[in-house]
């Protein structure tokens, strides 16, 4: 059964070499990421939104990789909608695992099923729109500091993890950010450790000789993160246990720990399975959102019509709501390259145009599913994507209503693939209050 990693060549698979699909070794990928990060110490006359050469060079050159590339997007579709149920998650790494657990990232089959559901329950519907009032509430913490800071430099993308790390603290723990502060950064080193060697390979056993330095930390930080999640749980625990909570709650800690104490043994989870879940979505659930909202206010500082365009809608109207595969070969779905594709978007893809999708995502893709993946497609979709994309509106609209902003002249444009695309040397812009004073007011 393929997974989604044993090379292999066209030769001795002639329907692979029947389409232009190349099979590749993993050696030279950081190579050819640090020779770009070296080339793109520029400042800001240099930006372009040409990014796919820059975050994923080794698949723009399609050097040899042991992966399978998958774009063409009737493919795409049916290696996510996996209606077979034969394209089955490979096994990663381990700083990924030491990352991220067996939760519902990595893990597979009637586990994957059942942690779904859990997590379904606690940011869907009712629960989700409870989750709101929590999310303008770290907006507006956002704009109260900021109002120190009109007319100076901003660093967006740290910015923005401080309030997705507050949202996801409150929403899905009980927490907050300033709490979790610790959880937090010890998740990013782990990330940058998880980065900087997914495509570094050692020989089998050799870690249990000698360990690099990046191992060590990563074992450190693996337990330390263990630690402040289990304190978490206890603390939960124990309110229900002197009565100051009537259960464990509805949000996402909540239904780990009703699916964790559940009379019923075949239904039970381990303490194991909570862990994981946790470390999950304390990094997913500020990781995506806070890509979402550095690189849109990016391009709206850098494309000021659209800026006013947007600004706009959030202040009259605002809404919320044939191929042979060998064995075990690893498939992978190059989410920038599909964005990046002239087949589908056309000659202009490189250009900043929201315009193209006025009329919906459909009539921009022609119906095709598969041809914009921001939070994938099938039943893997991103069971946070409601709540991700709702907190992205909250705060993209509670911004526009109060500053206009410019991208800093000091700006290095460095987008770089560390599991989401960060911007290497942050975003610095520009804040500009809004002159509206009395519909400021009316906004507070």
């Amino acid at each position: 059964m393929p997974s989604e990693a044993d090379p292999c060549s066209s030769e001795a698979n002639p329907c692979l070499s029947e389409v232009n699909y190349r099979l590749c070794c993993t050696k030279e990928i950081p190579k050819l990421k640090k020779d770009v990060t070296m080339k793109m110490i520029k400042l800001i006359m240099n930006v372009s939104h040409e990014i796919f050469p820059i975050v994923e060079p080794h698949i723009h050159k399609w050097n040899e990789i042991s992966l399978l590339l998958i774009s063409d997007t009737e493919l795409v579709k049916e290696v996510l909608n996996n209606r077979d149920k034969t394209y089955v998650k490979p096994d990663f790494p381990g700083d990924i695992k030491k990352l991220l657990g067996d939760g519902l990232f990595s893990t597979k089959g009637e586990k994957w099923a059942r942690q779904r559901r859990l997590a379904h329950l606690a940011f869907h519907g009712e629960s989700l729109k409870c989750m709101i009032p929590a999310m303008v509430d770290s907006v507006h913490m956002l704009l109260k500091r900021w109002q120190n800071l009109e007319a100076r430099v901003v660093e967006l993308f740290e910015e923005f993890t401080a309030i997705t790390s507050d949202v996801i603290s409150r929403t899905a723990f009980g927490s907050s950010y300033i709490e979790g502060r610790n959880m937090f950064q010890m998740l990013g080193e782990l990330t940058t450790i998880a980065s900087r060697n997914i495509f570094k390979l050692r020989l089998p056993g050799v870690r249990n000789i000698w360990k690099t330095i990046d191992e060590i930390d990563s074992e450190r930080l693996e337990k330390a993160i263990r630690d402040v999640v289990l304190e978490i749980i206890r603390k939960r625990e124990e309110k229900v246990n002197t009565g100051e909570m009537n259960d464990y709650g509805n949000d996402l800690l909540g239904s780990l720990l009703k699916a964790y104490h559940d009379p019923d043994e075949s239904k039970r989870i381990t303490i194991d399975d909570v862990m994981d879940e946790c470390k999950t979505f304390y990094f997913a659930g500020q990781e995506t959102t806070n890509s979402v909202l550095t690189w849109t206010l990016f391009l709206l500082a850098i494309h000021k019509d659209w800026q006013q365009e947007a600004r706009k809608e959030v202040t009259d109207q605002v809404t919320l709501g044939n191929l042979v595969l060998p064995a075990d070969i690893v498939l992978d779905i190059p989410t920038l390259a599909i964005h990046h594709d002239r087949r589908i978007w056309g000659n202009d893809v490189h250009l900043f145009k929201p315009e193209r999708f006025s009329e919906g995502i459909a009539k921009a893709t022609n119906n095709n599913a598969a041809a914009f993946l921001p939070f994938g497609l099938g039943p893997r979709t991103c069971v946070g994507i409601n709540f991700a994309t709702n907190e992205a509106k909250i705060a993209i609209a509670m911004i526009l209503q109060r500053y206009s902003f410019t991208l800093s002249p000091g700006y290095i444009h460095l987008p770089a693939h560390i599991l989401t695309i960060h911007p290497q040397h942050g975003v610095k812009v520009i804040l500009h209050p809004l002159q509206c004073e009395h519909v400021r007011a009316q906004l507070d």
